[in-house]
Formats: structure tokens, C-alpha cells, sequence
């Protein structure tokens, strides 16, 4: 039977919508805007019922059919007993209305005063902090059994490991640091040659790149690469509650998926700060050989007479401090995420940022440190 809609009257005050026939989606309906008109026609009527005693089937058609006829009731100020329907239509359009409500509830903003986001932060700060000091412990207890043998990890992850961040990691480095020589180069000619002394060039590429530019160019590059993915990796398992898993396992998630990684990077960065070492005094060389008309074997007499060993362990210890912090806040970040994809993409940007900002700030210490005993 062909779906329609008959209506009655039990009193002034009260219509009844007698539904019948196949609700379903193939058939051809009667609009809600009939029932509007006889609402808006007869201007006593408060409350409205239904009578489905000859409805044969129904689906989603007569659920869109009734909630327009809410939103028409609503807005009319008339009451819409829903008793007569079928208990199905019944809970769908319950749902329905409860999904409107919360839907409605976010659009309520409170204002919240300077003393709260003051105590928010405040309170944040001191988690932050609670939650580095538990990581740095479990980290040393790690460390610790390690060194006696009883690490629980695997050693085929930590040379996999030390594969994305060493050698994967060597183009980018090469690129970047080929390119701090020759604008560091290019800069220092320009004012050297004013005065005829482009042969200390050599010099302050030689200094500069092996004291500090290498290893803060390559912690940065460190930070952006692999401490991001650090991040995303150890996120998205805590999404996917794989860390739980290994809790519930009585597995160390720090022994079992930081260790390592603090272990591999800070192994690796030494070595790529002595790669970029060569690579950047390589693009001064170039600068010096095509611009200043250097000899070869002058340019790299001169880098050798400037450059000293206690200027190279310079810069291998800060690229090894370097790996730490990257390492270690990349993973502090990534074991602390939250559980939904945002989450993660949070702490992956939180991981970057804090990484740089720490490597800046250590700079800093150290030269400050290097300058104070005279090296």
C-alpha cells in the first residue's frame, strides 16, 4: 500500500496523524508541510498523536518524515506525543534528539578568568615536571641494567635504529652542512677581503663549523628528522595501546622502546657532527678556491694551523649532549601522547620544538662553560 496520512480529532485541542501504508524509501510520501497546514488551520490544537494500526513496514523515510514534523511542532510551541509510534521509531528519534543536545552543548562557552588559565598552568607545569622526573629515573634504571646485562630489548631494533639515524640521515647532513661552509665563507670573504686577509677564511670556517655550527646544524637537523619520528612512532603506539600491552606484560616500555633509541642517536651524533665537520670546511674550501683565489694546499694548511684537537672533542661533546636531549625529549613526548590522531601530531610538533629550543639553550651553556675555562 501506498504510504499516506488521514487526521482526526479526539478534541479541540488534540490532532491525531493516522500513518499508513509501506514507509519505505521506494514509495512516494506526503509531505510534513500538509500537517503544518492543518496545525497552522486549526490554531487550538496543543498537542499531537499518532495512530500507526494500519502501518505495514517502515525504514529510515519515516523517521525523516517525523523528525521534520518535530522541528514543525517545535517551532509551533506543540507538544508531539511520540507513545503511538512504533518502539523502534521511538528509541531512533530519542537518540536522535540526544545527539542534538550534545551537539548543542559545545556551543556553550565559558569564559574563563586570568586566575584559572594562571592555576591551569601552573598545574600543567608541575605534571610536565612530575613526568620528566619519573622518566629520567626509569631511564637510569635502564641505563643501569644495561650495564649489567639485563636490558630487556631487542638488538636487531637498536641497529635498525642506528641505521635511520646514521647513515639514512648522511644526504641531508651532507646537504646542509656543504651549504652552512659556504655561507659562512661567502660572509667572512666579503669583509676579509676588504682588508686582504681572505686566507684567514680558512680559519673561520675551520673554527666555526668544528666548535659549534656543526654539531647545532645537525642537532636541529636530528631534531626535525628523527626525533620527530621518534615521536610519531612511540605516539601511535600509545594509541594503538601497544605500550599497554607491554605493561601488561611486565615490560619496561622505557627499557624496551626509548633505551634503545637514546642509545642509537646519541652513538650517532659524534659521527655525523665529524661528517659535517669535513662537509662544511669542503664548501669553504670551494668559496676560498673560486672567489678568493686560494691555493688548495694554502687553504688547507691554514685550516690545520687553526684547527686544534681540543676544538674537534669540543664539538664532539656538545653533538653528543645534542643526541640526548633529542632523544630523550622525542621519547618523553611520544610515551606521553594522548589517544587520538591530533594527539599525535602534537606531541610529534611538541617534540620538535622542545628538542631545538633545549639545543639552543645547551649551546649557549656550553660556550658559556668553554669561555669560563678558557678552551
Amino acid at each position: 500500500m501506498r504510504p499516506e496520512l488521514s487526521f482526526s480529532h479526539l478534541d479541540d485541542s488534540v490532532l491525531v496523524v493516522h500513518v499508513t501504508g509501506e514507509w519505505k524509501k521506494n514509495q512516494i510520501f506526503p509531505s510534513a508541510d500538509k500537517v503544518q497546514e492543518i496545525l497552522q488551520a486549526a490554531a487550538r490544537v496543543k498537542r499531537v498523536t499518532f495512530d500507526v494500526k494500519n502501518l505495514e513496514s517502515w525504514d529510515s523515510s519515516l523517521l525523516i518524515f517525523l523528525t521534520k514534523l518535530i522541528n514543525h511542532c517545535s517551532s509551533g510551541g506543540i507538544i508531539m506525543d511520540k507513545h503511538g509510534l512504533p518502539q523502534g521509531a521511538q528509541r531512533l528519534l530519542s537518540l536522535a534528539s540526544t545527539a542534538t543536545e550534545w551537539r548543542g552543548a559545545g556551543k556553550e562557552v565559558s569564559k574563563i578568568t586570568l586566575l584559572e588559565q594562571l592555576g591551569s598552568a601552573a598545574v600543567s607545569i608541575r605534571q610536565a615536571n612530575i613526568e620528566m622526573a619519573t622518566i629520567i629515573g626509569e631511564a637510569c634504571v635502564a641505563f643501569g641494567r644495561l650495564f649489567t646485562g639485563r636490558a630487556i630489548f631487542r638488538k636487531t631494533d637498536l641497529l635498525l635504529i642506528m641505521q635511520g639515524c646514521g647513515a639514512q640521515a648522511l644526504p641531508i647532513v651532507s646537504l646542509i652542512s656543504v651549504l652552512v661552509g659556504l655561507i659562512l665563507a661567502f660572509i667572512g670573504a666579503i669583509q676579509l677581503k676588504i682588508f686582504g686577509a681572505q686566507i684567514y677564511v680558512a680559519s673561520l670556517v675551520g673554527i666555526g663549523m668544528v666548535r659549534a655550527l656543526s654539531a647545532v646544524m645537525t642537532g636541529i637537523i636530528m631534531a626535525g628528522r628523527t626525533g620527530a619520528s621518534f615521536a610519531a612512532q612511540l605516539g601511535t603506539m600509545q594509541v594503538n595501546e601497544e605500550i599497554d600491552a607491554l605493561k601488561t606484560l611486565g615490560i619496561s616500555p622505557v627499557e624496551f622502546l626509548m633505551l634503545p633509541r637514546l642509545i642509537a642517536l646519541t652513538l650517532m651524533m659524534p659521527l655525523l657532527s665529524l661528517y659535517a665537520d669535513f662537509m662544511g670546511i669542503l664548501g669553504g674550501l670551494f668559496v676560498g678556491v673560486t672567489m678568493l683565489d686560494l691555493n688548495f694546499m694554502e687553504y688547507f694548511n691554514k685550516t690545520q694551523e687553526s684547527v686544534h684537537l681540543h676544538d674537534v672533542w669540543i664539538g664532539l661533546f656538545t653533538a653528543t649532549v645534542f643526541g640526548i636531549l633529542v632523544s630523550f625529549f622525542s621519547c618523553l613526548r611520544g610515551l606521553h601522547c594522548g589517544r587520538s590522531a591530533s594527539a599525535v601530531g602534537e606531541a610529534t610538533t611538541s617534540a620538535v620544538v622542545t628538542s631545538i629550543v633545549s639545543i639552543v639553550v645547551s649551546t649557549a651553556i656550553i660556550t658559556i662553560m668553554c669561555n669560563f675555562l678558557q678552551i
